[in-house]
Parts: C-alpha cells; sequence; structure tokens
C-alpha cells in the first residue's frame, strides 16, 4: 500500500520550493494565492530568505506545510494514498491533501498554529533535545522525576525521543539521562518547549480557531500523531490536532500502526528526508523514498 508522509519544523532549507514555483503553473498561483493570503510574500523568504529567516517558528511552519501540499497537488491524479500522515506540523499538510481541510483553511490554521507557539515560547521559556540511544521508558522514567516540567514530545524511531520542557528542566533531565547510557543528549534550536504543558497558551488559542473551522471527512484514513491510529471523523480529527499541541507526537507507533494495517511504500512530500531515515529505522523491509 502507498503510504504519503509530511515533514514537520526542522525540515527547512534556504531556496525550498523554488524549482516548484519556476517550474510549475499551478504551483506557482498556489504560492502565489498563499502571498495573499498571508498577507507577505512568504515565497521571497522561503527563495532567498538566510537560515535565520526560515527558522523563525512563524515562517518555517507555513513554509513547510506550502512545499508539501504543493508538491501533493502538483501529483494530479498519481496522488491516490491509502493514507497519510504528518510529523507534527506536516499533519496539516496531510489533512489539505487527502481533502479534510481547504488549502485556505488549512494555511490560516497554520499560521495561526505558528505565531501561537511562537507567543508561547516567549512568554513561557523553554527548550527541546533530542535523546538517543536510551529505551521509551528509561526516559519517561527520568522525565517523570524531574522536579520540573520536562515530557517526551517526539517518539520518533527506536531508540530516539525528543524531550521538552523548561530550561533548567531539560538540563537536569540531559544530565540524568547521559548518566543512565544516553549515547547523546542534544539540545534543540528551537523556540520553545513544544509538546509539552508549556504549549498550553497556543493550544487555547489554536482550540478556537480549528472550532471556527470547517473539516470534510477526508479521502482515505489520517493516522494523527495523538492516536496513533487512522482517522476519517472530522470531529475526531480536530481535537487530536488541538491535543497535539501540548501532547507528544508518537510518530514510531504511528508508522507501526500503517505498517500493521498494510502499508509498505512510504512517499516523502515536502523538504528534507527525515521521515525517511526515521521510517527506515522503524522498520528496515519497506520502502521509502521523497519528493521536494
Amino acid at each position: 500500500m502507498k503510504v504519503y508522509v509530511f515533514p514537520g519544523q526542522g525540515a527547512q532549507f534556504a531556496g525550498m520550493g523554488a524549482d516548484l514555483y519556476q517550474q510549475s503553473p499551478p504551483a506557482r498561483e498556489l504560492f502565489e494565492q498563499a502571498n495573499t493570503i498571508l498577507g507577505f510574500r512568504i515565497t521571497d523568504l522561503m527563495f532567498e530568505g538566510t537560515d535565520e529567516d526560515l527558522r523563525q517558528t512563524k515562517v518555517t511552519q507555513p513554509a513547510i506545510f506550502l512545499h508539501s501540499v504543493i508538491l501533493a497537488r502538483t501529483l494530479g491524479a498519481d496522488f491516490q494514498p491509502a493514507m497519510v500522515a504528518g510529523h507534527s506540523l506536516g499533519e496539516f499538510s496531510a489533512l489539505v491533501s487527502v481533502g479534510a481541510l481547504s488549502f485556505e483553511d488549512g494555511l490560516r490554521l497554520v499560521y495561526k498554529r505558528a505565531l501561537a507557539m511562537q507567543q508561547a515560547g516567549e512568554e513561557r521559556p523553554g527548550t527541546m533535545a533530542a535523546i538517543l540511544g536510551l529505551s521509551d521508558e528509561t526516559v519517561e522514567t527520568i522525565c517523570a522525576g524531574i522536579d520540573d516540567i520536562v515530557v517526551p514530545a517526539n517518539y520518533n524511531c527506536t531508540g530516539q525521543i525528543v524531550i521538552s520542557g523548561t530550561l533548567s528542566g531539560i538540563d537536569a533531565a540531559c544530565e540524568q539521562l547521559l548518566a543512565a547510557g544516553a549515547k547523546r543528549a542534544l539540545k534543540l534550536n528551537v523556540g520553545g518547549a513544544f509538546h509539552s504543558p508549556l504549549m498550553e497558551p497556543a493550544r487555547a488559542k489554536l482550540a478556537e480557531a480549528i472550532h471556527a473551522t470547517s473539516f470534510q471527512t477526508p479521502v482515505c484514513p489520517v493516522y494523527q500523531n495523538v492516536s496513533t491510529q487512522g482517522e476519517t471523523k472530522p470531529e475526531t480529527i480536530q481535537a487530536h490536532l488541538i491535543s497535539q499541541l501540548t501532547a507528544p507526537v508518537k510518530w514510531t507507533q504511528s508508522v507501526q500502526n500503517m505498517i500493521a494495517a498494510g502499508a509498505s511504500d512510504f512517499m516523502e512530500l515536502g523538504p528534507g528526508n527525515v521521515l525517511q531515515g526515521l521510517i527506515k529505522k522503524i522498520n528496515a523491509e519497506v520502502t521509502t523514498q521523497g519528493m521536494s
């Protein structure tokens, strides 16, 4: 079964989407529509901006969303997924690509989400760290024992978890996780403690916007980060999208469930190839390819 997966924040690169814009008139039309909706020329930042420009959450998220969704649109009739999934932000790209959200509504929600997350990160400073070489259970136990906010945020693949929390909490957790045998505890250059309780103000703002947006039944199941199951009911999809901001991204579990449901061929749509690498680490027997 053919599955399409959509990357999240961190996959961006300078010049992303420029070839699409130049070579495909339908893609160019969608990019220009996005500039109008957002009220600024995000294409200028995507095509000509610096890495620092693209690292701003309010730019990163809509940029990756646009790159992914427009790639799916350019496939036309060849885009026939049996199921889809997205990593964090990528879930919005997946939902638009399979008709659960319109392009316009999806972009507006992503931009509101990005602004809310950036503001929450400024108001309640925090960070994230990638932990390599420990079991999920060990990471969960050590985080739970820290006298501060620290939680598992991304279950990326076996032996790779990203934790999220306060600055002091992450420092304490990294020290204890290294002592417990972690191969690496690498702090990430992010704008906040995403997928942790520190994102609660952003979750509340996003909830209001999502409840005011029309969702439709997707053409195939969407394996969501929160439930790890293939969802098709609009109200369930909405609820999980809201919960996602303060809940962990269960990518490992989602991929395992898709494979159990028959997924064998994964295509990553969007900048980079991070998801292909994670999927291969989760199950080396499936095929992966990308389109960026």
